[in-house]
């Protein structure tokens, strides 16, 4: 194998037991540390074959993985070929919630994850939240509650306004990180919430629960926000025991919309 990278600078020879693995290995290198931009054209099949020393179906089998791995686009055309794609953050947060739906979770283990992050989303949305995002958060928090005083409420409508208070949430802790695993979280299994909301015994309180923990952090009030975290998780427990640890899949709402649409929701 030669040690040395081809005269373009991008990609090196590969050895012939591994190929196409390493093949992408370096193209995935390439586009992770920056060489590669998004929407940049990789080279012909006939360029990487001379690059990489291999066969067209060598290099054929390496794009068609790094197509599946959401890595590169095949366009057709004259300007034809393989491009670097984008990642956007609905297509991870989709691929991240299909294995989180596929995946057989004790629902304690997941409300156990779930309140860990939230106090640290919570006190990082009540010192680096912006003061009018903490008002959102508390007005539709409030919106939330007189949806649920209601005599009938339509839990779907409900689901989905809790869904995007937990994004909007963990928003307000400026930090992308929490953002994309509350999102695919709440895309893998909705809002555990609404095993609340949909007891008339839980649904009042858990609401007001909700509000008064966007008041709190409105306010500032780290101390208060974490109890009535605290306080939602021990109702949240305490339904689940009641109804023999359900699976929570199997009673997330559907919303018809697509996962797109949600995202485009959220930041409008």
């Amino acid at each position: 194998m030669n040690a040395h990278p081809t005269p373009e600078g991008l990609f090196f020879p590969v050895s012939i037991g591994r190929a196409s693995e390493e093949i992408v290995l370096q193209i995935e290198a390439a586009i992770l540390d920056g060489r590669l931009l998004p929407g940049e054209r990789l080279p012909s099949e006939r360029d990487m074959q001379a690059l990489f020393s291999v066969g067209r179906g060598v290099i054929r089998e390496a794009l068609k993985r790094l197509q599946q791995k959401g890595l590169l686009e095949a366009r057709k055309g004259v300007k034809g070929g393989a491009y670097v794609r984008k990642l956007e953050v609905a297509a991870v947060s989709e691929s991240l919630a299909l294995f989180l739906k596929q995946q057989p979770v004790d629902p304690m283990k997941l409300i156990e994850f779930r309140e860990c992050i939230d106090r640290d989303i919570t006190a990082l949305a009540v010192s680096h939240g912006a003061r009018a995002d903490k008002e959102v958060l508390l007005e539709q928090a409030m919106v939330l509650e007189r949806m649920l005083h209601e005599d009938s409420p339509d839990l779907a409508a409900v689901s989905e306004l809790d869904r995007k208070l937990n994004v909007m949430l963990a928003g307000l802790a400026q930090n992308p990180v929490f953002e994309w695993v509350m999102r695919a979280l709440q895309m893998g299994f909705s809002s555990n919430d609404f095993t609340l909301y949909e007891d008339p015994a839980y649904r009042k309180e858990a609401a007001s629960n909700w509000s008064d923990t966007a008041r709190a952090i409105a306010k500032g009030d780290l101390t208060r926000a974490l109890s009535f975290i605290g306080y939602h998780y021990v109702l949240l427990r305490r339904r689940f025991e009641e109804r023999g640890h359900v699976a929570l899949a199997a009673d997330q709402p559907f919303f018809p919309e697509t996962l797109e649409d949600r995202y485009e929701d959220d930041n409008a």
